[in-house]
Order: C-alpha cells, then structure tokens, then sequence
C-alpha cells in the first residue's frame, strides 16, 4: 500500500515548486551589489559621473556607433542605468532622477555630431496610451462635474461668438498643393 505524505508537511514538499511569496526577503542579498548600501545617492553626482563616463573617447565613439546603426537614446540609458544598480552604483530612485537629463545630454551629442537618432525604442511611444477627447470629457464629467460644467459653459460662450470649429468637409478642408 502506497501511502502519500500528509500535506504541508516537509516530506510533500514538491522541489520544482516556485519559491513562497516574500522568500527573497529572508535571504542575505549582501551578497550581491545591489544588496549592499548604494556608492552614490546623490542624483546630481551620478549624472555627472554618467556624463564623465559618456565624455571617454572610447565610450563616445561606441555610443556613436550605436546611435548610428539604429539603437535609441531610451535604450543606451536604461542599459547603462541596469548596469550601474546591478554594480551598485545607486539605486532605482536616484535612476529614475538621472535618466530624463541623461537621455538629453545623449541625444545633444547626436544633434552635434549631425546623427539621425531614435529618442524612444518604439515610434508611436508618444502616442501610446493617450486619452481621447470623448473619454476624457466622460471622465471629467463624472469625476469633476464642477470643471466639466466650467469647460462645458466656455466652449458654449465661444459658440455663441461664433468661435465655434468647423468640422472637416470638401468645403472648407485646406487645399494642399503639390
């Protein structure tokens, strides 16, 4: 008679069973880079540390190189920003401070050097997860009706002085000549 372990039990134990929810909060992470207090906490210092390392020769022409053969500034920062918190560098915070400037500074050797540069990885990053007119007046109206009656009544006004748009057709649409 083949018995089975009782359940919960250590012996039930499956060994390719993931890891418990908050085990990695039980383990030493001293071990690791980022597990140990960060180098640089200051986000002015690490900017000027990137900006000191981007200013390398070496450095410079690779992340020319790169820039040339397609790769976007998004991406190079997030690379070097992975790297740096793996490396303990700092940490996410200070990160995510460093990387608007550092994004800039990335693309202004590209406008200097003359290169054609992607700023996001994908085109349509601007556009992606933007809100419509009709939901965001739905929203605002069930949100925030004393603003939506506010908006609703200047749109209105403008109407009544003869501000009002003109919808796209044969007539008034812009002629474009070729």
């Amino acid at each position: 008679m083949d018995m089975k372990e009782p359940i919960g039990s250590i012996e039930a134990k499956d060994d390719f069973a993931p890891a418990p929810p908050g085990h990695s909060l039980t383990e030493d992470n001293s071990k690791w880079a980022w597990g140990k207090p960060q180098q640089v906490i200051d986000p002015e210092v690490a900017l000027e540390q990137a900006i000191n390392s981007i200013k390398e020769p070496k450095v410079q022409l690779e992340m020319v190189k790169l820039l040339m053969v397609g790769a976007s500034v998004e991406m190079m920062v997030e690379g070097y920003l992975l790297q740096a918190f793996h490396e303990g560098r700092f940490g996410p915070d200070v990160g995510l401070l460093i990387k608007a400037p550092l994004s800039f500074y990335i693309a202004s050797i590209a406008e200097e050097e003359n290169i054609p540069y992607r700023f996001f990885e994908n085109d349509d990053a601007l556009e992606k997860g933007t809100m419509d007119d009709e939901t965001f007046l739905e929203m605002m109206k069930r949100n925030n009706p004393t603003m939506f009656n506010f908006v609703r009544e200047e749109i209105n006004k403008g109407i009544r002085e003869g501000n009002a748009p003109q919808p796209e057709n044969f007539l008034n649409a812009k002629r474009e000549d070729k």
